[in-house]
């Protein structure tokens, strides 16, 4: 999916992109909406019919980034990461039970926008550690 000497290409054209950087896939919603449920069926569609990679198993870390300009829109982070969530279950990861690090944060940018960023987390079991290890 990358191309040669340059980032990754992003998947898509519309609201919705995404790229594979390295082991994490980003995600790109362009536009604000006070509404956490639009985003769910908007980034599922994305995945459905553009998203070609399989999910896995193991622990994952989750960082979302919601980008405003002027005032931050009237909306509960923890609905809008639920949302995305359900929405990126099953394409990048098999459940969102394999979320071990969320975080979610909003900030000032240059536009309105949300990221989604998406890796696996170093360490976890599937990654070859155990309870002794720690």
């Amino acid at each position: 999916m990358s191309q040669q000497g340059s980032q990754p290409a992003w998947i898509g054209t519309g609201k919705v992109r995404a790229r594979e950087v390295g082991e994490a896939v980003e995600i790109t919603i362009d536009g604000l909406t006070t509404q956490a449920k639009y985003y769910k069926p908007l980034v599922y569609e994305f995945m459905r019919k553009e998203w070609s990679s399989r999910p896995s198993w193991g622990d994952y870390v989750v960082e979302i980034t919601m980008e405003h300009i002027g005032d931050p829109p009237l909306l509960d982070l923890d609905n809008l990461a639920k949302a995305l969530l359900d929405a990126i279950k099953g394409y990048l990861f098999h459940d969102d039970a394999q979320v071990a690090r969320l975080v979610v944060e909003r900030r000032e940018g240059e536009r309105e926008r949300i990221t989604i960023r998406s890796y696996p987390r170093k360490g976890s079991p599937s990654q070859g550690w155990t309870a002794t290890d720690l």
